[in-house]
């Protein structure tokens, strides 16, 4: 048993990723047939992913509020995210030059969208698929954390419990699918308006001038647009509409309501009513075994979070981003040497526990000290005033 302030949360990482990647090797261990039975009952890819969601919704502010200062919190992210990002893309695409994995047609055929999109992490909300399926949710992350930061500039961060409500009241209403991307053309304009605001803003943030970062921050938020109005620009992304896509955010933002909650931001009943709403959104837009899984995981982990947690699952979590990268192209391998089911299910796990090892052996925890030293010598911000927890007012 492992105990921590946040080893549950690691924990929760690495089931979620376990069951992410499980979901994808399903219909080649089990078969189609058995695959389609388990997700017509319930989207384990879903439930994992939206897990992932509520996970990065509670701490994303927590680390934000910790470094007090933008320029540490995008470069802490930026070390954090993009070094076993770019490695995942780049075995993708040497897989895919030796014909051990396809490539989407759309790099081909809409190349300038997809190099930027594929910079950005934004490629999923500007209407086209990643080399790797899984990184539709990377758009997401990033969508939240350029909001979230945006918010942080304008000193508007407290307020996740109006977010999580707008945004699944603005799913329920059905904003249009397309409206930024419905064409190749649009597509286009969308992706390189989307990496000069996300450059200039990340530059404005690094340069640390508070006009600058107020209108980095006022971009930042503006990029909600991209799930409310593109959610599904084309049928390569995977959210199936923008009402879906916006759910998916709000559940980030319900992340954050926990946060808020615990530290006495919001009051429970407030959060326990905006929880609820988020809840029943997904349950509309998504399924409601997987409104009812995720919420019922999450608070099991939460309930336990006192107690020591198991070993295994806090070392899954270490490595869960680079399994959740890693282990596509690894199954992808898989597939062109066996059918065997027993044969699959075993190279898979062996395969992609290495290399999500490696990945963070050697990619991230190199990319995490540096930013560590990074965060040591930087100077801080001024920093944020204090607020009296709502319950003491």
């Amino acid at each position: 048993m492992t105990q921590g302030r946040l080893a549950w949360l690691d924990a929760l990482r690495g089931w979620a990723a376990i069951i992410v990647a499980l979901f994808h090797v399903s219909p080649l261990v089990l078969g189609t047939t058995l695959h389609l039975r388990i997700f017509g009952v319930i989207d384990l890819g879903k439930y994992g992913v939206l897990l992932f969601f509520l996970v990065s919704g509670y701490v994303i502010p927590m680390s934000l509020e910790r470094h007090g200062d933008l320029r540490r919190f995008w470069v802490g992210r930026l070390l954090r995210i993009y070094p076993a990002y770019l490695l995942a893309v780049a075995v993708a695409l040497t897989l895919g030059a030796a014909g051990l994995m396809r490539m989407p047609g759309q790099v081909a055929t809409e190349t300038t969208t997809a190099i930027l999109g594929h910079a950005t992490m934004l490629q999923d909300l500007l209407g086209t698929r990643g080399v790797v399926r899984p990184f539709w949710t990377l758009s997401f992350e990033m969508a939240f954390y350029l909001i979230v930061a945006g918010l942080f500039a304008w000193r508007r961060h407290r307020d996740s419990a109006w977010w999580a409500a707008g945004l699944t009241v603005v799913a329920a209403v059905g904003p249009p699918d397309d409206l930024l991307g419905a064409t190749a053309a649009g597509r286009r304009i969308t992706a390189v308006v989307a990496f000069l605001l996300l450059a200039g803003g990340l530059c404005a943030y690094i340069i640390g001038r508070r006009p600058l970062a107020l209108a980095a921050g006022a971009a930042g938020i503006c990029a909600v647009a991209l799930p409310l109005l593109n959610g599904h620009a084309t049928d390569e992304v995977t959210s199936r509409s923008s009402a879906q896509a916006a759910q998916m955010l709000a559940v980030m933002f319900a992340g954050t309501v926990i946060y808020r909650a615990q530290h006495g931001e919001i009051r429970r009943p407030a959060a326990a009513v905006v929880l609820l709403l988020v809840a029943i959104g997904v349950a509309v837009q998504i399924k409601p075994s997987v409104a009812a899984a995720v919420a019922a995981t999450f608070a099991l982990a939460w309930a336990l979070r006192r107690r020591g947690v198991p070993v295994a699952l806090t070392r899954l979590g270490a490595i869960s981003y680079s399994l959740y990268l890693l282990h596509i192209p690894v199954l992808a391998v898989v597939r062109r040497f066996t059918d065997d089911p027993v044969l699959t299910a075993v190279a898979f796990a062996a395969g992609s526990l290495a290399v999500a090892w490696a990945g963070h052996r050697w990619v991230e925890q190199p990319a995490q000290a540096l930013a560590r030293r990074f965060s040591r010598h930087s100077p801080a911000g001024p920093p944020e005033p204090r607020r009296t927890p709502v319950s003491a007012r």
